[in-house]
């Protein structure tokens, strides 16, 4: 598939509202990254793997992002929780930054993600 279409990363029904997401490979600014997928309110959204406050991979464990209440995604490591719609601060270190959104869409039982200026496919 082109990336005009968009790039796979998964099949829609491994991502449930609040749960596990899914992480894929990208480039930013040239170097290496991951950006991950999840679900909330029936609706898949997607973000570049690294807090706005200090830029570390967020998730605990692999896929892991939202805190205990399946409400907020949440950084592992300093606390920041951000909402899966907008990827805006909601508290903690982050205050006033958000995550970097990835372009995604869900097509034919798929998940696919879709490259721009800043986040580009891993070569």
């Amino acid at each position: 598939m082109s990336e005009e279409a968009g790039l796979f990363v998964c099949d829609a029904d491994m991502l449930l509202d609040g749960g596990r997401g899914v992480r894929f490979p990208v480039q930013v600014y040239g170097q290496a990254a991951t950006g991950f997928v999840v679900r909330f309110d029936g609706k898949p959204f997607a973000y570049l793997n690294r807090c706005a406050h200090v830029p570390i991979e967020l998730d605990w464990k692999e896929g892991e992002f939202f805190e205990s209440s399946g409400l907020y995604l949440m950084c592992a490591t300093h606390g920041a929780v951000y909402e899966p719609e907008s990827g805006r601060c909601a508290g903690g270190p982050c205050r006033g930054g958000r995550l970097l959104p990835i372009a995604v869409v869900e097509r034919d039982g798929k998940i696919f993600w879709q490259p721009d200026q800043q986040i580009q496919a891993p070569m």
